[in-house]
């Protein structure tokens, strides 16, 4: 449908306004609010992350973009719950303890909610037993996604799984870690489930363990 590919290619740009502009006359078209979501949101969300892994656009652009996602995604939110539309998936997310970098955690949430995930952040400097205390609290959780962006704070990933571990959790969900420092070797080594180098792998990932 030409509105939908017009929400995509608008979302792609960055244009906040227009995104939401079009999302809501699509609503008033009668356009199913999974659809919006599907072919027109995620639909440029998924593109945009292609384009990150390639070095074709950067940070910013993926910032604006996730931007303007988020503010037209609140529209659709009250339809697709009526329709009885749930989350793919849930995950919690955080940069790990002594580690207060957040931009590649956030760029990772944004991603990550594009593929229909509720996502819970933790923030930053986030203790394993942060992270084991609301695992406790929300037993539905999916998937953990542990940041670091320093060689200092990635011993906090292997502390982080192991007290997951220690709390009789580790069955319950999967982990996904990542940062600059991170290599898929030190994800191997402290078990973890996932290693991505980037945002848009990340959400991918996200899904297929889901898909799994």
């Amino acid at each position: 449908m030409e509105l939908l590919d017009e929400i995509s290619q608008r979302l792609q740009q960055g244009m906040t306004g227009e995104v939401k502009r079009l999302v809501q006359r699509a609503i008033d078209e009668g356009v199913p609010a999974q659809t919006i979501w599907e072919e027109g949101l995620r639909s440029g969300m998924d593109i945009i992350g292609e384009k990150f892994k390639r070095n074709e656009v950067f940070v910013p652009e993926v910032l604006r973009a996730a931007g303007a996602m988020n503010q037209a995604a609140a529209l659709l939110r009250p339809l697709l719950a009526a329709s009885g539309g749930k989350a793919a998936g849930k995950v919690c997310i955080g940069t790990v303890r002594g580690d207060l970098h957040d931009i590649g955690k956030n760029l990772v949430r944004m991603m990550i909610e594009s593929k229909g995930f509720e996502v819970a952040d933790l923030g930053v400097d986030v203790a394993p037993e942060q992270f084991v205390s609301f695992l406790q609290e929300h037993e539905d959780t999916d998937i953990v996604c542990c940041s670091a962006l320093l060689t200092t704070t990635m011993p906090a990933i292997r502390a982080t799984i192991e007290a997951i571990e220690a709390a009789g959790l580790r069955g319950n969900v999967k982990v996904m870690v990542g940062g600059a420092p991170v290599t898929q070797a030190f994800a191997d080594e402290v078990g973890a489930d996932s290693y991505t180098d980037d945002a848009g792998s990340a959400a991918n990932a996200a899904a297929a363990i889901l898909a799994a």
